[in-house]
């Protein structure tokens, strides 16, 4: 009685057989499917670059953001913050840069500031006073390498992916031209003349917390002298990002900030803590 009834069963796991791998085989291509139209969409984009939602940004500013108020030197954490929270500043910067000649011919021909494009050999061969000596010195002084800068992931442009990997490797060239050390209140006096040129929201965010971690004398230098000389040359000053520094090592610093608008600090802070964010 029970062999006429195996047969009626066999076809039907056979059946479901078949469903079950048809079902295997669409999931597979719609996978597939979906891979290729990803690699499509962002295709030579830029080397590196992840794509996110907004939702995963969202995510991603949250977490940097937290992470980033609880460390400082968390260069990473830093660096996805601003990516995640900076599109409309980066728009505007990099407008900046194509209405100003040199600025628009850096846009043109990307140049790094790396230790692999950079002759430091003649750079510390040049007189005291010359921007790239003292760039040089302050490499040498605060223990830093250009190299520390991170590659961009999440700006969804590669064009505005390349405006704030110059302005991350423009970062201690601003530390020379401001005469302003690696320590906490050089590093803030940076950020609020930073926040003032590019708009930039992990700026103003550094602006904002930064002078929290300052004890109350260097919080007044901050409030009555530093503060107020960073603000007033950022806001006036040429746009930072639209200068061929890799063809300016031998100009004089005064020179050259005297081109960009920008006044000798009012003061220099001692350095300590000799680390760079």
């Amino acid at each position: 009685m029970w062999l006429p009834a195996s047969k009626p069963l066999q076809r039907w796991f056979n059946q479901r057989h078949r469903v079950l791998t048809c079902k295997a085989v669409c999931v597979q291509q719609l996978c597939i499917s979906s891979s290729q139209f990803t690699e499509s969409c962002y295709d030579g984009l830029y080397p590196g670059h992840i794509p996110t939602t907004p939702i995963q940004k969202a995510l991603l500013a949250v977490g940097s953001g937290v992470a980033a108020l609880q460390n400082p030197y968390r260069h990473d954490m830093v660096a996805v913050l601003g990516e995640t929270t900076g599109h409309l500043a980066l728009i505007n910067l990099r407008d900046r840069m194509r209405n100003d000649p040199e600025g628009y011919t850096i846009l043109m021909e990307r140049p790094r500031i790396r230790l692999s494009t950079l002759d430091l050999s003649k750079m510390s061969s040049l007189p005291d006073g010359s921007f790239g000596r003292e760039y040089f010195r302050f490499l040498e002084d605060n223990h830093v390498t250009p190299d520390s800068r991170a590659d961009v992931k999440f700006v969804d442009n590669e064009e505005l992916a390349y405006v704030i990997q110059r302005y991350r490797e423009v970062h201690d060239l601003l530390h020379t031209l401001l005469g302003m050390p690696t320590n906490m209140l050089g590093e803030v006096a940076v950020k609020w003349f930073e926040a003032a040129q590019t708009g930039l929201p992990m700026c103003t965010l550094g602006a904002v917390l930064g002078p929290l971690r300052l004890n109350a004398s260097r919080l007044q230098t901050l409030f009555t002298t530093l503060g107020p000389w960073a603000l007033l040359n950022g806001r006036r000053a040429r746009c930072v990002l639209s200068i061929f520094y890799e063809r300016r090592w031998e100009q004089s610093l005064e020179d050259l900030r005297q081109e960009l608008n920008i006044e000798p600090p009012p003061i220099t802070p001692s350095a300590s803590k000799k680390r760079s964010t």
